[in-house]
């Protein structure tokens, strides 16, 4: 078995890997600038929590993530409102209103200085209280901004993405919060992403607890078949992602028909062209899921030049 040092040069040798990763050799935590903490910015290696925090043992936790685009946080409000509607679903208030939450993150964003870039929000319990029932514990919430350019590298998103199988799957809603971006429904994504990079791939598909396609590990997931349709799950147990919405509606004004229903595994076999759809992934083409290959087509191609186009964003990658 390969030590960390062997597993880490592996990684950053993955053409799908981004720069973000080639600033791994600076822990988060030893990064400049600064964090928006409880109501007032911080340094940003100050912006620390102990280690008895309820949120690291029990996942008491849900967080946002967002991207600024020449200066704006794309459907900032949206990103709000489902973050404090996930820590009501947790049982907790965040201490802040959404307009004081989203005038934070553009605080945030400002200080340190981010035009284009990711925010990650997060809100959890504190540390009063140590063991399952921790009613009285602070609320705290979190802001940080960092650039990222892309979740995969564009000579990956131009290919395609390779993707395998996991064999972890999503969980039923009536076992955990699925429709919350809450820390713990993010385990098994870790395991399975980690799972798929040892192997050579880039990312994960996972099924949900019934055996029928779900999402990727973080992101979701659309297919166009021979009809010329695009089809995608419905997302009952899984996030219904704000990019996925939106480029629904894209692919509606463009006259695409788009079927949300439930797709079984031996479905990807017939598809075409395949793409996820996140806010750090963006419209990234799918080349292959496992022994399955796909071409990076004109739907595929279309839609990623209206979302590009709708954030304001210059591609970054050349022709197809």
């Amino acid at each position: 078995m390969p030590n960390n040092g062997t597993k880490r040069n592996n990684l950053l040798n993955n053409d799908s890997l981004t720069k973000e990763s080639s600033m791994a050799a600076t822990a988060f935590d030893q990064r400049d600038g600064f964090i928006w903490y409880d109501g007032k910015l911080v340094a940003w290696r100050d912006a620390t929590a102990h280690v008895l925090t309820h949120a690291l043992h029990y996942a008491s936790a849900v967080f946002e993530g967002e991207r600024a685009y020449g200066g704006e946080i794309f459907k900032l409000a949206e990103h709000t409102e489902r973050l404090v509607s996930g820590a009501q679903t947790m049982g907790f208030e965040i201490p802040y209103s959404a307009a004081e939450i989203d005038a934070a993150c553009n605080e945030t964003c400002k200080a340190n200085g981010i035009v284009d870039g990711y925010i990650r929000p997060v809100a959890w319990r504190g540390s009063e209280m140590m063991g399952v029932s921790a009613q009285a514990n602070t609320i705290h919430l979190a802001i940080a901004a960092w650039p990222w350019p892309s979740y995969f590298s564009p000579e990956a998103r131009n290919k395609g993405i390779r993707l395998t199988m996991s064999d972890w799957q999503r969980p039923s809603p009536k076992t955990a919060p699925v429709s919350t971006k809450a820390a713990g429904l993010y385990m098994i994504c870790t395991l399975s992403k980690h799972t798929a990079e040892a192997a050579g791939f880039d990312d994960a598909i996972m099924l949900d607890w019934r055996g029928q396609v779900a999402e990727a590990t973080g992101a979701n997931v659309f297919m166009v078949l021979g009809d010329g349709k695009l089809h995608t799950p419905t997302p009952d147990c899984f996030l219904n992602g704000i990019t996925r919405r939106t480029v629904i509606d894209l692919a509606r004004k463009r006259g695409i028909e788009v079927i949300e229903r439930a797709i079984q595994p031996e479905e990807l076999a017939k598809a075409t062209e395949m793409f996820l759809t996140g806010t750090a992934a963006e419209v990234t083409p799918v080349g292959s899921i496992d022994d399955y290959n796909y071409t990076v087509g004109d739907i595929t191609k279309g839609l990623r030049e209206d979302y590009e186009r709708l954030v304001g964003k210059t591609p970054v990658e050349a022709a197809v």
